[in-house]
């Protein structure tokens, strides 16, 4: 039974705190076009939503205009969301390219992006409702809250502060800390150092959440899905057959602790 309240709360950011589909699409597109020739190829509004509803299949960068390259040589959403680590793959080993070479490129793209223009990277970037007043209203609680997130901690605090919440750097774990979450979910429990610490995680990967789960020393963890995030209907069944996952809603989310629980 989940407790009343966490001691320690840790989420994921993008696909629970911030919806960035509109820049993942933007930056992959500047990635794709290049590694590919765009002089025939258009954005689309078609292309962007396939892209968005799609998102989910994506589990680090340099797939995103992989994912792209797909959808324009006309992959079907249904094989893309039951394959996509054959297709991913077998794109890379026909262009002769590398997953690093990619990812190294997109990081460029943004990193040129924000030099140049950083009001209008930012305002790419949109809050779910409701949710970062939620975050403030339980930081200033005895409850310990953290970001564990493969976004640079750089852009995480950038865009809170934007959105007028100032959390601490060293609250928030980014993708430049090398290793997987529930590493950092372990440390964030050792540093507490009490057999009474109640460590909820709210992340919108079921794969996540999964790893999470195999974890013998993290099996007092208390795991959400957030089904408003990077999910599929799939994902969202899993959790929902999962005695140890909690399939939550942005309603719930915004509410009490005792209403989390279905």
């Amino acid at each position: 039974m989940t407790a009343i309240s966490p001691t320690i709360l840790a989420l994921d950011f993008d696909g629970v705190i911030c919806n960035g589909l509109i820049e993942y699409f933007q930056v992959a597109w500047r990635t794709y076009c290049k590694f590919w020739s765009c002089v025939n190829q258009n954005q689309t509004e078609d292309l962007a939503n396939k892209f968005y509803r799609l998102r989910p299949v994506i589990e680090t960068g340099w797939e995103m205009p992989v994912l792209i390259k797909a959808l324009l040589e006309g992959f079907e959403e249904d094989k893309i969301l039951q394959e996509w680590g054959d297709i991913s793959h077998k794109i890379l080993r026909q262009e002769d390219f590398v997953a690093q070479e990619i990812a190294a490129m997109l990081d460029k793209q943004r990193d040129e992006w924000i030099a140049t223009d950083k009001n209008g990277w930012l305002n790419l970037h949109k809050f779910y409702p409701g949710v970062v007043e939620k975050i403030q209203s339980i930081y200033h609680t005895q409850i310990a809250l953290y970001i564990v997130t493969t976004k640079e901690g750089r852009f995480v605090k950038e865009l809170l502060h934007k959105a007028g919440f100032d959390l601490p750097r060293e609250a928030i774990f980014g993708k430049e800390e090398k290793r997987p979450k529930y590493e950092i979910l372990r440390e964030l429990k050792q540093e507490f150092n009490d057999l009474t610490v109640n460590l909820w995680f709210i992340e919108d990967r079921i794969q996540t959440l999964q790893k999470v789960k195999e974890q013998p020393d993290l099996e007092d963890v208390e795991l959400f899905l957030a089904d408003w995030g990077y999910n599929t209907p799939k994902d969202r069944e899993t959790a929902k057959k999962d005695m140890r996952i909690q399939l939550i809603s942005l309603a719930q989310f915004v509410q009490d602790f005792d209403k989390w629980q279905s």
